[in-house]
This record gives C-alpha cells, sequence and structure tokens, in this order.
C-alpha cells in the first residue's frame, strides 16, 4: 500500500483525535475513523484492523483519565478483564478468518447498527439515571447508593458470559461496543455512571489489547495511518476522559451519526464495485 500523503496524514489525525473523544464518553469512534480510512481508498477488512490498532492507545489515555472511578472495585475489574480479554481474542481471530468479500457485505450493516446504537446511547444512559432517582426516592439515599461492584465480590458467571460476547464484538468490530457495555451493566442493575464508564473503558482497554496484537502480526496494517490515527487520540482520549462532564456534546453527536448513516449507506450502496 502506497504512504499516504502529508495532507491525508493530517486529515486522520484530526479525525482520530474526535474519535478519542467519543471513545472516551460512550464508544462509536470508528464511526469516524472507519468511513474515512474507507473513503482514503483502503479496504474495509484493512480499514477496519487500523482502526482498532490505532486507537487502542487512545483507549489507554480514557482509561487513566477514569481510573479513579474504579477505586474499590478491583475484583470486579479483574472479573471484567477476563472475558474482555478472551472475547478479543475470538473476535480478532473471526475477522482474520472472514473472506474481504463476505466482510465487505457484512460491513455496512455494522456500521449502520453500530450508528444506530449511537442514536440511542443517550436514552440508554437516562434510563440509567432514572432508575437511580427512582430508588432513592423509593429506598432512600443510603440504600440506593450502595455499590454492588464494590462489596468485595466478583461479576456473577451471567455478567461474564454477556462481556465475553460483547468482547467478541468489539474484537471484530468495535463501533458501539462501549455503548453495549453501558447497556448491559445497566441490564444487571447498576447504576453508577461514571464507575459503569469506567468499568465500560476498562473492558474496551482488555478487548481491544488482544484484537489489536493480533492485528498487529497480521499483513492487514496500514502502518503510516495507523501512527497518525494513534496520535490523535492519544492527544484527545485523555482530555476528553477528563472533561467529559462539562463539555456539550450535542453537535458533536449529530455529525456522528449523519456521519455513521451516510457512512454505512455508502457502504452498502458500494459493497459490489
Amino acid at each position: 500500500m502506497a504512504l499516504p500523503s502529508t495532507l491525508r496524514l493530517v486529515v486522520v489525525v484530526l479525525i482520530s483525535a474526535a474519535a478519542g473523544a467519543i471513545n472516551s464518553i460512550a464508544g462509536g469512534g470508528t464511526l469516524l475513523t472507519f468511513p474515512a480510512l474507507v473513503g482514503l481508498g483502503i479496504t474495509p477488512l484493512v480499514a477496519n484492523a487500523t482502526s482498532t490498532v490505532a486507537l487502542w492507545p487512545g483507549s489507554i489515555a480514557s482509561m487513566v483519565g477514569y481510573r479513579s472511578e474504579l477505586a474499590g472495585a478491583q475484583r470486579w475489574a479483574i472479573g471484567f478483564a477476563i472475558p474482555s480479554l478472551i472475547g478479543g481474542g475470538v473476535g480478532a481471530w473471526l475477522l482474520l478468518r472472514t473472506p474481504p468479500s463476505r466482510f465487505d457485505t457484512i460491513v455496512p450493516w455494522l456500521v449502520l447498527g453500530a450508528t444506530a446504537l449511537f442514536i440511542l446511547q443517550p436514552r440508554i444512559v437516562r434510563a440509567i439515571q432514572s432508575r437511580r432517582a427512582d430508588a432513592i426516592a423509593e429506598e432512600g439515599a443510603s440504600a440506593a447508593l450502595r455499590d454492588r461492584t464494590a462489596d468485595g465480590s466478583f461479576p456473577s458467571p451471567g455478567v461474564l458470559v454477556l462481556q465475553f460476547f460483547v468482547g467478541v464484538y468489539a474484537g471484530y468490530f468495535g463501533a458501539g461496543a462501549g455503548i453495549i457495555m453501558l447497556a448491559a451493566l445497566g441490564l444487571i442493575g447498576l447504576t453508577n455512571i461514571h464507575r459503569m464508564n469506567g468499568l465500560k473503558n476498562w473492558g474496551g482497554l482488555c478487548a481491544n489489547a488482544v484484537a489489536a496484537i493480533t492485528f498487529a502480526f497480521s499483513s492487514l496494517i496500514s502502518w503510516p495511518i495507523a501512527l497518525a490515527m494513534a496520535v490523535g487520540s492519544v492527544a484527545d482520549g485523555y482530555l476528553a476522559s477528563q472533561g467529559v462532564q462539562k463539555v456539550d456534546q450535542k453537535h458533536v453527536r449529530v455529525i456522528v451519526i449523519l456521519i455513521g448513516l451516510a457512512g454505512g449507506v455508502w457502504l452498502l450502496l458500494n459493497r459490489h464495485h
């Protein structure tokens, strides 16, 4: 693959910086990077693997920003890591064994599905916060605010199985995996959105670590673009995680949704070309 022009690399850095901000909040950065890479002429399979490798350093920066949210939940963090690592490896293994023509057929639906999740993400967060408020009103603040992730126990087997499948998805494609994790954590009864964001970032970090290492030893990576993306995602991931509660992301979300929908439709119309 030819070395991208300097202008293209600058564009990739800017796009991945925006993706780093989105990933630190609720995932979905791939909705920006994936269509952009395909638009640069990279095949969908290579674009997917390159994006996973490039955005992983940014997930480290985001996790550093959220590390305080996992204080007192070490056993949950350890338990969450195991299915995330295994699932991420399985997902990466499946991707490497997916023929390019088949992935070209699947990927538009993955992009559109991830965009739909991104659209629903605010409702998921509001539902979690509403449940927390209802619990406080019905049970009292002290009872409602008890944190089951900090009681010294490990996640239940059901939680581990659920996280394994989320990890498989993250290793295979990844866009929207963070949103799926938030929804899953809400379904099992967690209500502290900051703690949930910390667990979500930690699970994504683990799943993507195995996938990134697997892809790095394959022939699917465009390294000049991967390095440019890594620069952008690291620069923005930590800052976004620190300022997430202060920044209004409404306009950014609209842009991401439009790009995701347009990218999915474009991929759908051009998958046989």
